[in-house]
């Protein structure tokens, strides 16, 4: 298989990092192409100029390698921290830039735009990773779970995904080396349930 990785966090020894890292070490050890991306890294550009929003508009290098990649995708994991509510800026920009009408979705014929688009990506499993400093508790009963919302049903469900899962590590302000630890044992085993180990002929 081949599984890209987002990771949008913007200090590089942030437990997002560690999170990213075990997640390619896991998905190369069970014998699975990645495509990685350090958004900030990379000083990826999240503004999202009037001349791309066309469905045949050119897009830079850059955003067209995005575009390869997701398209032929056959899962995706995304890592990036809770910020109110809401992916950071440079993730929902390359969400805007990358997650393109005609590559990752379609309007059927004779609609203009109003309806429900048909998903069109090839990848047939998605995880998300956050971290946050809201217990889980709080998360749900105050806030209602934006994360849930925006990942399972406004992108991937929305783009033909249909497997989704979802984990948050919190409270990870006040957490011990010990926990981490274990967080990312259960990367690890999150990446084994929906990227298994290739069997070997």
């Amino acid at each position: 298989m081949q599984v890209s990785v987002i990771l949008a966090h913007p200090v590089q020894t942030s437990f997002n990092h560690a999170i990213a890292h075990t997640v390619v070490a896991q998905l190369q050890a069970n014998g699975h192409s990645v495509f990685f991306h350090d958004l900030y890294g990379e000083q990826f550009n999240p503004l999202l100029p009037a001349g791309e929003i066309p469905k045949d508009a050119t897009v830079p290098a850059q955003i067209r390698e995005h575009c390869e990649e997701i398209r032929q995708a056959d899962g995706i994991v995304v890592i990036h921290p809770n910020w109110w509510g809401q992916p950071p800026a440079v993730l929902k920009g390359w969400i805007d830039r990358v997650i393109r009408p005609g590559l990752a979705y379609e309007f059927l014929e004779g609609d203009s735009g109003e309806g429900t688009p048909k998903g069109l990506l090839r990848a047939t499993a998605a995880v998300v990773f956050n971290t946050s400093n809201t217990p889980p508790e709080r998360e749900q009963n105050i806030f209602g779970d934006p994360l849930e919302t925006i990942w399972k049903n406004c992108v991937f469900g929305l783009c033909g995904v249909s497997a989704f899962y979802r984990f948050t590590f919190s409270v990870v302000v006040t957490s011990t080396h010990d926990e981490r630890k274990r967080w990312l044992q259960e990367a690890r085993s999150t990446i084994d349930r929906f990227f298994p180990a290739r069997a070997v002929s």
